[in-house]
């Protein structure tokens, strides 16, 4: 069976996770992307970007499984997170609501979401 369109979409955005075009190709304009901690979401993809622009290039995710359809993307992660000499590895689902192959709502989740907030505060 063929994969669905939304699942590799999100394939080929993290392919590109050096790379912040192929990330920004995916997010809606107006989408409310929620943080692992429980953080205020940002809204806007310019916001999101803003967000993530000391990061692009130093967070690598391994997709281990994708599954989709029309309106939802729900991803399995292994991140690799580097900062100087220091280097969280985590797991993370990525949860997305979908509208016209782009992400208008993001949530992630992991199983240390405390040491994940302290790498990336």
């Amino acid at each position: 069976m063929e994969e669905h369109a939304n699942a590799r979409r999100f394939r080929q955005a993290m392919e590109g996770s050096g790379d912040a075009t192929g990330f920004q190709d995916l997010l809606a304009d107006d989408v409310v992307w929620h943080e692992i901690g429980g953080n205020e979401p940002i809204h806007g993809k310019q916001a999101v970007m803003d967000s993530l622009a000391g990061w692009i290039g130093d967070v690598e995710g391994q997709v281990h499984d994708v599954l989709a359809n029309d309106d939802h993307v729900v991803a399995m992660v292994e991140a690799v997170a580097r900062r100087g000499d220091e280097e969280l590895r985590y797991r993370t689902v990525e949860v997305m609501d979908m509208h016209g192959g782009k992400v208008v709502e993001r949530w992630s989740f992991t199983e240390d979401p405390a040491a994940v907030t302290r790498f990336f505060s």
